[in-house]
């Protein structure tokens, strides 16, 4: 069952931060050698007033994209891969009444049959295996022991709209603009957050995450793409996801179909003749 939790996580989007990528390459991201085409710094031949207004008009542009709203709905197609090559197409359907729940469901495309089903609350887990007929309840510090992450509920929800994770806007420690790109370093409490924004409207591109601890190798590496406006927010539709230390792993999410501020239900029942686990 471990496995399952963890492929259910993948599929949401939150193996992006549950598995990593190599220390030396996102290293090798956040202290590039120093030259003047990589080296993130405070851009010169500016004055350091000059340096922080620059710094605090892209954080604010960056903040204009989050994405606000009362409720969420996508059907996601899932291509991915691990150390054993191209595993099995799937469906997603995410549901999310913000700040309430968040409802997953997982199929098999091949066969159209559903698999799993999660519901994620403030405060606990449901999952249930619908093969093999068998439901686990948890709290949600659950998700935090088996991804060695410190979800909370506010991140998950960022996290599969599409808004930025683990980013202290107020602790910015290097800064870049270079052609059509802004890099930006910020450091938090746990995570180093490299990002990559769009220099003409400020949207975030890419996002690689990496430990303040060094002697922990959670990292992550995400690309947003296909941006899509149609309501009225910049919303990613394209997501890639590449993590690895023992063992890889490639996500490719296709956000289908999605929609914002509908009536959702996300009403969860569990069959009585399924095993606890």
């Amino acid at each position: 069952m471990k496995n399952v939790i963890i492929i259910c996580l993948a599929i949401i989007g939150m193996a992006a931060v549950s598995s990593c990528r190599t220390t030396r390459q996102i290293s090798k991201a956040i202290a590039p050698k120093k030259d003047k085409d990589t080296t993130l710094n405070i851009v010169p031949n500016t004055s350091a007033a000059d340096s922080l207004k620059m710094i605090q008009e892209t954080m604010s542009g960056l903040q204009k994209h989050y994405i606000d709203y009362r409720s969420f709905n996508a059907k996601i197609k899932v291509d991915w891969e691990n150390s054993k090559g191209r595993q099995p197409d799937l469906l997603a359907v995410v549901r999310i009444i913000k700040d309430s729940a968040i409802w997953v469901s997982v199929s098999a495309t091949i066969l159209n049959i559903e698999v799993y089903r999660m519901l994620i609350t403030k405060d606990s887990v449901i999952l249930m295996n619908i093969h093999d007929k068998e439901v686990q309840y948890r709290s949600l510090d659950y998700l935090q022991d088996m991804t060695e992450i410190p979800f909370d509920y506010k991140t998950i929800q960022d996290l599969l709209v599409g808004n930025p994770i683990f980013v202290d806007t107020s602790s910015v420690v290097s800064y870049k603009k270079a052609d059509d790109k802004i890099l930006v370093l910020t450091v938090g409490e746990l995570f180093k957050n490299l990002l990559t924004l769009s220099s003409d409207n400020d949207l975030l591109l890419h996002s690689k995450l990496d430990d303040v601890d060094v002697n922990r190798n959670r990292t992550a590496d995400i690309t947003y793409g296909d941006f899509d406006n149609k309501a009225g927010v910049d919303f990613s539709t394209y997501r890639e996801i590449t993590a690895s230390e023992k063992n890889k792993l490639d996500l490719r999410l296709n956000y289908k179909q999605y929609e914002f501020n509908k009536e959702l239900s996300v009403s969860f029942k569990v069959p009585k003749n399924y095993k606890r686990k």
